[in-house]
């Protein structure tokens, strides 16, 4: 049972390393673009695009989550990225459990 959740742990840990924060997407960009643009680069594994409930508009920002860090990379190395004659801002996203950002933050 202790193998088990040690794997667990470590899939949970290196899943942090694989995420890109994207910001400045266009309005008109829909999540599928955004997953065709960028698979380019990789296996997008996930495209999350949130949206404000109050105008039904996304909220010109998502996450893309890849398979592996070596894809992050091969995105990251582009210079840059333009859909629909707006240059998108990139960084690579590494996300905290909250049990961490209680700690950092006491």
């Amino acid at each position: 049972m202790a193998a088990a959740s040690a794997v667990g742990a470590v899939g949970r840990r290196s899943r942090r390393l694989f995420d890109i924060f994207v910001a400045e997407v266009p309005w008109t960009v829909s999540s599928k673009e955004l997953k065709e643009y960028f698979s380019q680069f990789g296996s997008v594994q996930r495209c999350q695009l949130p949206f404000n409930r109050d105008t039904g508009f996304h909220r010109r920002y998502c996450w893309v989550k890849f398979s592996t860090p070596e894809e992050v990379q091969n995105v990251l190395q582009k210079d840059s990225h333009i859909l629909e004659g707006s240059k998108l801002i990139l960084r690579q996203q590494t996300r905290r459990r909250r049990s961490q950002r209680k700690t950092q933050s006491e």
